[in-house]
């Protein structure tokens, strides 16, 4: 083998591994999401909804939320695909009560969706790892 086709196979092999991990990387942050989401009250409702990412800052808290159809997977997808490898994905409530469905309030439990999401994350990305193979 030459060298020259033993630096191009090397090549290939590093571009394929970094393209594996970032794959591994969004379909983990769209599975934590959708955990997230799943743990919601009301996966279908305005808090659901206002569930997003960015690659830039936190998602900033709006006093008025959309009832919207619920989490919107697709947007979801499209904003943390734009992020680069290695960068940071923040993910978050834009609904101001979400800290109140999170933690409780007024002797209520709450529901703690965000903190039984992340507990997972270890699995989370190990079934993404096999799934990506």
């Amino acid at each position: 083998m030459s060298s020259s086709s033993f630096s191009s196979s090397v090549a290939d092999w590093v571009r394929r591994t970094k393209q594996t991990m970032e794959d591994v990387v969004h379909l983990s942050s769209e599975r934590l999401a959708e955990a997230v989401v799943a743990g919601t009250p009301e996966p279908n409702g305005a808090l659901a909804a206002s569930f997003q990412a960015s690659g830039s800052s936190m998602p900033v808290m709006r006093a008025a939320v959309s009832t919207g159809d619920g989490f919107d997977a697709g947007a979801f997808s499209q904003a943390i695909l734009g992020i680069p490898f290695g960068g940071s994905i923040y993910m978050g409530f834009t609904a101001p009560y979400a800290a109140k469905v999170e933690y409780g309030v007024n002797s209520r439990n709450g529901y703690g969706m965000v903190r039984l999401a992340a507990q997972r994350w270890p699995d989370i990305v190990e079934q993404a790892a096999t799934e990506t193979k």
